[in-house]
């Protein structure tokens, strides 16, 4: 009895599978030049047969005979409906390719955020790609609750910045190190004294991913050693939305204090037309008088797009965004030190208390249009204007050796900059065959960096009330200075695919490429020095209200007479600027070779050529009578990446390749930079390094959305250039090849955990991330080569030393919690995430003085965001929570001296959306 029972149920179980059929395919995305679209959802209409597909866009369904309906959804995309009929046994093929629509108001909220803006489908890619790279896209910047470029790349592993300065750090390297980069083309840096742009002047609003490639290949300029940022912005495809934000901001610091003051002169927008003076015979000078501020800040935007079908294949797609920004900021509980000796006995400045108040701006416009003309051709035009500009006004109250003595010495420097950036891009990407591919893509980039007016004043406090020192020309002075920059890049490679397997794909590529770059630097300064006469130097002054002492009358009468590098009125060309300017040009050609050796085993072996030539011409107070220097070399950089598929969750990953670094013009011009606490100087002797680079990287993806990785590397840098202080009477700052050789070894993890998800169709979700690297960094420092190769002299206190910026530990953690409601409607998420750097070297020791070294510092924030319904949303975010001091020490032999300390305060903003 038993036997027939279990023949009858094996024999109904066979029938049963002998009445369904199968029912596979691949889902392509139109958007995309019909790459594959992971994550469609695939059901049989009025059934709860269903799946996914695979990150390559597969998927296969067991489905009974008869007939049927495939419905192939994905949110932001058109659904689409497939009739077909199957019989028992059958398999059936059914390939789509599906595009954006947008017709209902809940996808209008993932308007711009097709795959490569979610974390899952960037993972994917990585795991896909050849090459070695990391992404950070929309999605997880919204979580994070990050506002601008830099803080979104200091998420991801081994990256940090320095405070203060807005330098980026990669692997323990710096600015000069690194590159920047714009839908896959350079843009120019917005500072005179840096290669890269300030990576905060960029809204997360015009991002739709930003990637990161630490690990080297042919299609990017040779100038690279730490890695290259390119941000990608967004790309709309859909049906239209509108988008309103506004918001407000404070920072716990500026609200205490009792006087918030700036100078005056800039609007509120961040904008001056506040120009040279034309003559110095007469008094032509704006107020000196301070402004007081009400510290509360706000912001507003509006974005928008929408996609037009034109003919058969065709597609209009427009987005543009508009926004405007502002936040007060102020250091406080501060002290700062200048020059201390090796032994700490003597300090050429001891300020008791540093103070700073600050307020910035940033303007930003995005126009992006893109036409795909069909699904082989696309062509795309991006246009962006950012305006940037900071406001700040720093205090230090103390002693300052030569001018005040007693310890009631005041120096107040107040100083706008205003940085204006306009990029146009136009991009196209083709398919000529099932074999070939050409892309390419120019773009016109102009930059004007502004510092109109830079205010320098120097005071002794008495008991009758403040006077003014002015024992040098410059203890007193206003400075202006403009950075114009025009530059023209070009790309263009195409790839021809060859030899096909047994199933019919492709195992190797050819990718032919050139790069372009050709920039222009015009960059002049004047600095007019008030030099107060001696019967006048006991005159009680107000430095709040300086108008009252420099005017046109005391000018007449004598108190002051006003004079620039050349001299005063009564030299005709006194008025010239010291000026340098900078002509670049980098021809690049590559040919990369890809090549499946297995279905485990991918290579890409490539050769880069490049002709640089880079010249600089100045005329400053160091050479009046003016120079210039020029250099030009040919080099050869190979490179190889290499890709092995342990299975089909896990890849091994290997990297080399040989990078240089440029100098910068302002780093070779023989011009001089004065701060309060620091004198800069050119090297027109500096020449590029050359760098070696080594990756081994092991990555797991255990879901579509969790990650675990490791990754090994090494550099091998030679003549490594740094920041040193030389040999000179005010201990100046110069940009010197420190040594023959450098090193750099470290390892990273990121692991990337779905700790549960919950409820019906998973609304319940807690994630956890963390990414941390550690690193070794070493270089040589040689007195004699410096002495041999420069016009300079230094005396290095060590032999050795670690490479400024380096930390030798970084780490990044965050754990999220998503709560979903009302069919995915609304919502409301909440992210605490946790930034760490370990103490890492500011400056050099030289002369028997210890490295300069800023200490460890922990960041905590907690982010807050809302979907009360599909229209309205909002955000709160609380930042520093931690408020940690910040704090630099000079570590001689004898104990650690603090040359510079101070708060920060919290960050607090709300936000308000409302989508149309």
């Amino acid at each position: 009895m038993k036997f027939k029972l279990l023949l009858t149920t094996l024999l109904f179980t066979v029938f049963a599978f002998a009445q369904k059929g199968t029912v596979k395919g691949t889902i392509t995305d139109k958007e995309m030049n019909n790459e594959p679209l992971p994550f469609a959802s695939i059901t049989i209409k009025g059934t709860t047969i269903g799946a996914s597909t695979d990150e390559k866009g597969n998927f296969s369904l067991s489905v009974p005979e008869g007939n049927h309906i495939l419905m192939i959804a994905f949110l932001g995309y058109e659904t689409t409906e497939v009739p077909f009929k199957i019989a028992s046994g059958e398999t059936k093929t059914i390939d789509k390719a599906i595009g954006a629509n947008g017709v209902q108001l809940e996808d209008v909220v993932l308007k711009i955020e097709t795959s490569r803006q979610k974390e899952s489908a960037l993972l994917v890619e990585q795991k896909k790609a050849i090459e070695i790279k990391q992404s950070i896209g929309a999605q997880e910047l919204s979580r994070k609750g990050v506002s601008d470029v830099a803080t979104a790349v200091t998420k991801t592993t081994g990256i940090t910045k320095q405070e203060g300065s807005g330098n980026i750090y990669v692997r323990g390297l710096g600015d000069r190190y690194n590159s920047t980069t714009m839908n896959g083309l350079p843009i120019p840096s917005n500072d005179p004294e840096k290669k890269n742009i300030k990576l905060d002047i960029f809204p997360t609003d015009i991002v739709e991913y930003v990637s990161i490639d630490k690990v080297y290949n042919g299609k990017v300029s040779g100038d690279f050693a730490g890695g290259n940022v390119d941000i990608v912005s967004k790309d709309y495809k859909g049906k239209g939305f509108l988008k309103l934000d506004i918001g407000s901001n404070v920072n716990t610091n500026a609200l205490a204090e009792d006087n918030f003051s700036l100078q005056k002169g800039p609007n509120s927008f961040g904008f001056s037309n506040q120009a040279n003076p034309k003559t110095i015979a007469a008094y032509d000078f704006q107020s000196w008088q301070l402004e007081g501020k009400t510290p509360v800040a706000g912001s507003f935007g509006i974005s928008g797009g929408k996609s037009f079908d034109i003919g058969a294949e065709g597609k209009l797609s427009v987005f543009a965004t508009g926004s405007f920004s502002n936040e007060y900021t102020s250091k406080r509980n501060g002290s700062a030190k200048g020059s201390v000796s090796g032994d700490g006995s003597l300090i050429n400045k001891n300020f008791k208390t540093y103070t700073s108040m600050g307020y910035n701006t940033n303007t930003t416009g995005l126009v992006n249009v893109g036409y795909k003309i069909n699904n082989n051709h696309k062509i795309s035009f991006n246009s962006l204007f950012i305006n940037s500009s900071s406001q700040v006004k720093d205090e230090y109250f103390g002693y300052v050796a030569d001018l005040e003595d007693t310890g009631n010495g005041l120096i107040r420097r107040s100083q706008y900059v205003k940085n204006t950036l306009f990029v146009n891009q136009l991009l196209g990407e083709h398919t000529i065959s099932s074999r070939s591919k050409f892309n390419w893509g120019v773009a016109q980039n102009n930059i004007t960096g502004d510092t109109p007016d830079r205010m320098y004043n120097s005071f002794k406090k008495t008991d009758e009330g403040y006077v003014l020192i002015s024992k040098s020309k410059p203890d007193n002075h206003r400075y202006f200075q403009r950075l114009k920059e025009y530059e023209t890049v070009a790309n263009a490679a195409v790839d021809y695919k060859f030899k096909k397997d047994g199933e019919g794909d492709f195992k190797g590529k050819f990718t032919l490429g050139y790069n372009g770059r050709f920039k222009n630097r015009d960059f002049k300064a004047t600095q007019f020095n008030f030099k107060t006469e001696g019967p006048y130097l006991g005159t009680l002054v107000d430095p709040d209200n300086l108008d009252l002492f420099y005017n046109q009358q005391n000018l007449n009468n004598g108190y002051f007479n006003v004079s620039t590098f050349i001299g005063n009125s009564e030299i005709s060309n006194a008025l010239d600027p010291q000026k340098y300017s900078g002509e670049q040009i980098i021809h690049g050609g590559f040919l990369n070779t890809e090549y499946k050796f297995s279905n485990k085993l991918t290579a890409v072996l490539g050769l880069r050529a490049e002709y640089i030539f880079q010249k600089v011409n100045w005329k400053t107070q160091l050479d009046p009578t003016g120079d210039k220097d020029e250099f030009d070399k040919v080099t050869f950089l190979p490179n190889l990446i290499m890709k092995y598929e342990l299975n089909e969750k896990q890849n091994l990953r290997l990297g080399l390749s040989k990078t240089y670094t440029l100098p910068q013009f302002k780093e070779r011009a023989l011009f001089i930079y004065e701060d309060v606490t620091e004198v800069k100087i050119g090297n027109p002797d500096l020449y590029p390094s050359d760098n070696y680079n080594l990756d081994l990287k092991w990555e797991m993806f255990p879901k579509n959305d969790e990650l675990l990785s490791f990754t090994a590397f090494g550099k091998y840098i030679v003549n490594p250039i740094n920041e040193v202080t030389i040999a000179s009477s005010t201990n100046d700052i110069s940009f010197i090849n420190t040594g023959d050789r450098g090193y750099v070894a470290g390892a990273e993890a990121e692991f990337r955990k779905l700790i549960f998800e919950s409820g019906e169709n998973n609304t319940k979700k807690l994630t956890a991330g963390v990414n941390a690297s550690y690193m070794y960094t070493t270089q040589d420092l040689n007195t004699s080569k410096v002495e041999n190769e420069t016009r300079y002299q230094v005396q290095f206190t060590n032999a050795k030393s670690a490479f400024t910026g380096a930390s030798p530990l970084l780490l990044n953690a965050d754990i999220s919690f998503l709560k979903e409601w009302d069919n995915k409607n609304a919502n409301v998420s909440t992210t605490l995430a946790y930034s760490y750097f370990s103490d890492r070297i500011y400056a050099i020791g030289t002369n028997y003085r210890g490295d300069q070294v800023d200490k460890a510092v922990g960041t905590l924030d907690f982010i807050l965001k809302s979907k009360i319904n599909k229209n309205l949303g909002f955000g709160f975010t609380a930042k520093n929570l931690l408020n940690p001091k910040i704090e630099r020490v000079q570590e001689n032999d004898n104990g650690d001296i603090t040359l510079l300390t101070y708060t920060k305060g919290l960050n607090l903003s709300f936000n308000v959306s409302y989508q149309f």
